[in-house]
């Protein structure tokens, strides 16, 4: 029998960097692997694969160039991050060069395509990222409401909101928040563990397991994502499959994921929006209920046959208007 197609799949983070970039790329590549033989690599210089999916415009600007300069006719596939759709794009050379290069562009929220220069606009496909339902809903104790972050310390992902949050909600020590991530900033690394010894209701965990992060999510009453931008947040897909609300920033990304009459967003950066948000999410029972069926309501769009099906069907346009 004839082997099938080989595909190459550049990703600018591999398993030791444990965050999302990974784990879409780790995901596709199982997904693809039923059909495809798949190459899994951070920098592509050469090879006689039939397609290459690029994640991150900037920073696999090199191996797009290298592929289109080998195989000027074999199709090619970028997947938008954040900081390419919200960032990079509008001022990075080379991320606007990658822009040109793709045959397609998937983008990871409903409203990516918005983000990308109107000329453009035709070659994005939506791809909502999957997951699965391996921690279901718990019950929960009335005694308090545990809330939980997950995000690296790194501006992008503004954990000084949920700092100053915190110190706002300092005399409620019946509303307890949890952090998850690594301190990729060191600087707020030093005012997480200050705050967690000021503030007892404040609790620094430093970078976790996938399944220990899962765990927590299904655990907590509610997830806060207080992100400055994002493509697509993977923790927020899992809170809503496991049935925790969330609690998020009103960016694109989020928006692309939840749906615009959610009622669970509070403005970038208002740590004054969020404190009030989680004394709501507290004190009114309805709050958390309401925002569990509307969660409840967009997690079939997180299914991983969706995503799979979403993806081998980009696969079968590229390769058959390509060759």
């Amino acid at each position: 029998m004839p082997k099938p197609p080989a595909i190459v799949l550049v990703t600018p983070a591999l398993a030791a960097a444990k965050n999302g970039n990974w784990q879409t790329a780790q995901r596709w590549a199982r997904m693809l692997q039923q059909r495809y033989r798949v190459n899994l690599c951070t920098d592509w210089q050469a090879g006689d694969e039939a397609l290459m999916i690029a994640l991150h415009a900037r920073r696999s600007a090199a191996s797009m160039l290298a592929w289109r300069a080998q195989h000027p006719a074999r199709p090619l596939l970028l997947v938008l991050t954040g900081t390419d759709l919200y960032q990079d794009i509008a001022f990075d050379a080379q991320a606007q060069r990658s822009l040109q290069l793709a045959d397609l562009m998937v983008v990871l929220n409903e409203l990516g395509a918005a983000a990308l220069p109107e000329d453009l606009r035709a070659k994005a496909r939506v791809c909502l990222q999957s997951s699965t339902a391996r921690h279901s809903a718990r019950p929960k104790t009335r005694r308090h409401m545990r809330a939980v972050m997950v995000g690296h310390l790194r501006a992008v992902k503004d954990p000084q909101c949920c700092f100053d949050a915190a110190r706002l909600l300092a005399g409620r020590r019946d509303i307890l928040l949890d952090h998850v991530g690594a301190a990729l900033d060191p600087e707020l690394g030093e005012a997480a563990l200050a705050l967690a010894v000021s503030q007892p209701s404040y609790r620094w965990l430093g970078a976790c397991s996938h399944a220990q992060t899962r765990a927590r999510i299904a655990a907590a009453h509610v997830l806060v994502h207080p992100s400055r931008l994002e493509g697509g947040a993977h923790a927020v897909i899992e809170a809503v499959v496991s049935g925790t609300p969330v609690l998020a920033s009103r960016i694109d990304g989020n928006v692309g994921l939840l749906g615009a009459d959610y009622a669970g967003f509070f403005e970038p950066g208002d740590a004054q929006g969020l404190a009030r948000l989680l004394q709501r999410a507290r004190d009114e029972p309805a709050m958390l209920p309401a925002l569990a069926l509307q969660c409840a309501l967009r997690a079939p769009l997180f299914e991983p046959a969706r995503e799979r099906a979403t993806l081998l069907g980009l696969m079968d346009e590229l390769l058959k208007t390509k060759t």
